[in-house]
């Protein structure tokens, strides 16, 4: 992973990519000022190192009829090895959590749960979380509006590690 050997010409790659994925490599290196050739294999050493992780298609929820954005703290009984290995390995096999944290503070987990409506949170929640030993307690929050949604790192020359 490069973390401290990325210049402000890879910085500016992965701001274009982050935005518009499918860009051409022409197009790509236009736009950071390089030629096609060096661009090219910046690109191939920021995928081969694990900078760029997968080139994905973000999907509106809505518009594939799973509206409902659900945030779950949850509280496990015990914080041991076991009960958030099976906690975890449970969260990663249900497709509707679109996000798990391990968190500090009051619970142990947060999810982002996305479903089509309240019945089916009420089938998640009833038929998966509930039914895990050594949860403690569950809490949900629903999201009225989404006001910020971002998928870009925010790769200013102040963001270095």
């Amino acid at each position: 992973m490069l973390i401290n050997g990325l210049d402000a010409v890879d910085r500016r790659i992965l701001a274009v990519l982050q935005e518009h994925a499918r860009i051409s490599n022409v197009d790509l290196a236009e736009q950071v000022g390089i030629s096609p050739s060096p661009c090219w294999r910046r690109v191939k050493t920021l995928e081969d190192s694990g900078v760029i992780a997968k080139h994905v298609s973000l999907v509106d929820p809505a518009a594939v009829g799973l509206p409902v954005s659900v945030f779950i703290q949850v509280t496990l009984e015990r914080q041991i090895e076991t009960a958030l290995e099976t906690f975890e390995q449970t969260v990663l096999a249900r497709p509707e959590v679109m996000e798990c944290y391990l968190m500090t503070g009051d619970s142990d987990y947060l999810l982002r749960v996305v479903v089509a409506d309240l019945s089916a949170y009420e089938r998640f929640l009833m038929d998966h979380l509930t039914r895990l030993n050594g949860v403690a307690s569950i809490k949900s929050s629903f999201a009225l509006k989404q006001v910020k949604y971002g998928t870009a790192l925010p790769l200013s020359d102040s963001a270095r590690a």
